[in-house]
Formats: structure tokens, sequence, C-alpha cells
């Protein structure tokens, strides 16, 4: 059974060395290949995808950023809109929100974090990202979670937890708890941008913030 299916309770890229992938016949092909590349391999995969419609109107493309060997993994829903012009993510408001938030744990993006998106391309018009785009970046998101090894993940808003948990509960019912993603502990909170505007809720996500913190506690 994949990995992913197991449990529910970018670096820069303009140094990629070219290589070859071998050719890829089915989804299932894709896959295995997929779940067997290397860091480098998964960021030329990447940048190379035509899986998906949103190929034909991306930028850039965007695997993740961080620390490859991190404790900590974020994973948030689409690149935004300043991660198209910066290629890192989590630069504007919303982003300065979350490394305020971090660095009131001793966190940085850079040091023992990770941080990447369900969707590696953003779709136009800030839409919420459909399902068939999730389901072909799924094996991206499954092998950086192999690759990290992270001992928690912090998931960022409804449509990301969804997305990860392969579920239709609603966030309210997600958040708080502790679950569990093959076999790592994981944790839902708000997404930044959500808090920029629904200010009322930062309180709970200082809550989530250290209920991660002492989760991390308990695993070290």
């Amino acid at each position: 059974m994949p990995l992913w299916r197991t449990k529910v309770n970018d670096q820069n890229t303009s140094t990629i060395t070219s290589f070859s992938i071998p050719h890829i016949n089915t989804e299932n092909d894709r896959r295995s290949q997929i779940l067997c590349m290397d860091w480098l391999q998964l960021r030329k995969s990447i940048i190379d995808c035509d899986a998906c419609s949103l190929c034909h109107n991306r930028v850039r493309i965007l695997s993740g950023v961080g620390d490859e060997n991190a404790d900590w993994l974020y994973v948030s829903e689409e690149p935004n809109l300043e991660e198209w012009v910066l290629t890192e993510s989590y630069i504007d408001s919303s982003d300065r929100l979350l490394d305020n938030m971090l660095a009131a744990i001793n966190l940085t993006r850079d040091r023992n974090v990770y941080i990447t998106n369900i969707v590696k391309c953003r779709p136009l018009g800030n839409r919420i990202i459909e399902s068939n785009e999730a389901h072909q970046c799924e094996p991206y998101l499954v092998r950086q979670i192999e690759l990290v090894k992270p001992k928690l993940i912090v998931v960022l808003g409804q449509v990301a937890a969804q997305n990860i948990l392969m579920t239709g509960v609603n966030f309210k019912s997600l958040r708080g708890k502790l679950h569990e993603y093959a076999g790592i502990p994981l944790i839902v909170t708000y997404h930044p941008a959500y808090l920029l505007h629904t200010l009322a809720d930062k309180e709970k996500a200082w809550e989530d913030l250290y209920f991660a913190k002492s989760t991390m506690e308990t695993l070290s």
C-alpha cells in the first residue's frame, strides 16, 4: 500500500544539473519513479512536470524551501504570489507572520524547518486547487516527506489539511487534535493569510503553535 494511503488520525533550482529521467508510461509508473527519486531528481521532475493543467500557465515552479533534514515540516496548499517573484516560500505579510511564530519557538525557515505545498504551481486567479491537481502532485509531497523524515508535520489551512489527510472533515474538527500521517504526528492549524483577515483566531493559532511545540518536546 502506498505510504500516502497508510494513515489518516525550493531550493534554488537555477543550478540543477541536467540529467535524464526514464520515460514514464503510466500513472503508476510515474508514481513509482517519483517515489525512488533523490532531491536532485525530484526537483528536476517537478520542473518538467506536465501532469495537470497548471503547467500551462506557470511562470516558475517551487518544490519547497528550507532545511532538507528538518524535524519540522510545514505544508501549505500552494505557492503564493510573492513566491513566483522571489522563488522562496512565505515572504509576504502572511509569511512574516509565520516567521514571527516560528521565531517564538526558536525556529527559522532555514534551520530545522522545511516548507512545501500540496501543489507546486500556483493556480491562476488565486482559486482553490482542484482535486486532480492535488492528486498529480501528491507523489512529490510523499517523496519530500520520505526524504526529509520529519518528526512532526504542521499543516496550514483547510485545503492542505483535507488533501494530506484525505478527508472531507471541516477545519474546525481537524484543528486542535493530534493526527498521524504515515506514523508521523501531524497538527492542523490556520494558514497565516487567513489570520491576517481574522484577527480573532490569532490566539487559537498561537495555541496550536505551542501544542506543536509541546508535541515536539515529547518526540525529542
